[in-house]
């Protein structure tokens, strides 16, 4: 998001309207790079035609889902809708079927005569399929290289969120995960591990089983022991007595 965001700005006059957790609203404030910031969750379509009544002439969705049809409905004639992700598909810890086709379902399928007639475009960007199964390197390193270019200029700063020792990367993938990452996630080979919480040692906890397991195994035996003396007793009945005398 933050990356979109400053490329944009190296468009002059550009007016960027943001949707984001309102986690997040603070920290992006306080780096000035977004005019509006709305609220994710809400119904900020609304929000954004009190501010241009028109629509805007951009759309850059990178969660997909019911995001599409929102999105859509908020392009001026001659507007681009452009998808480059599916945020909205992992729900869990890995991407899901049914989410994938709960978002597949939400969005309205549009026909080429729609296009036509609202003038409209919808494009998509998947880079992994562009450079791996379309064989567009050269391209994508052109790219790149104006990225630089704009890097060196100083007209684009990368943000980073946090720096991570590759050992640490479980953890770091589960903040990703949780998007509560504003910036970029870095991992640093030269980094030392987090200290992890102690463990006891492997051959302390065999004590200790071994330990436990004998004073169950003595307990056991106690309790054998004492219903076996129970048992030598005779069993008194209704109207006798231990003492059996003679009549």
């Amino acid at each position: 998001g933050q990356a979109v965001v400053q490329l944009a700005k190296t468009v002059k006059d550009v007016t960027i309207f943001g949707v984001c957790s309102k986690s997040k609203h603070e920290a992006l404030k306080a780096a000035g790079t977004i005019d509006h910031l709305l609220e994710r969750g809400t119904d900020y379509s609304n929000e954004v035609r009190k501010i241009s009544p028109e629509g805007v002439d951009i759309v850059l969705d990178c969660l997909c889902g019911e995001e599409c049809n929102k999105g859509y409905a908020l392009l001026k004639p001659m507007g681009k809708y452009i998808l480059y992700g599916s945020s909205n598909v992992v729900t869990g810890e890995t991407k899901s079927f049914f989410s994938a086709a709960r978002s597949w379902w939400q969005v309205d399928k549009v026909s080429p005569i729609k296009l036509f007639d609202e003038n409209k475009t919808l494009s998509g960007l998947n880079l992994r399929h562009l450079m791996y199964q379309h064989g567009s390197h050269a391209f994508v390193r052109r790219a790149v290289e104006r990225v630089f270019t704009l890097w060196n200029d100083s007209k684009i700063k990368p943000m980073v969120d946090s720096t991570w020792a590759l050992e640490d990367v479980p953890e770091a993938m589960q903040k990703m995960h949780d998007r509560k990452n504003i910036g970029k996630i870095v991992l640093d080979p030269s980094l030392e591990p987090k200290p992890k919480p102690a463990t006891p040692a492997k051959g302390k906890t065999k004590d200790k089983k071994a330990a436990s397991q004998e004073s169950q195994e003595k307990k056991t035996s106690s309790v054998e022991s004492e219903e076996g003396e129970k048992k030598k007793e005779p069993e008194l009945t209704n109207g006798t007595s231990e003492d059996k005398s003679d009549s």
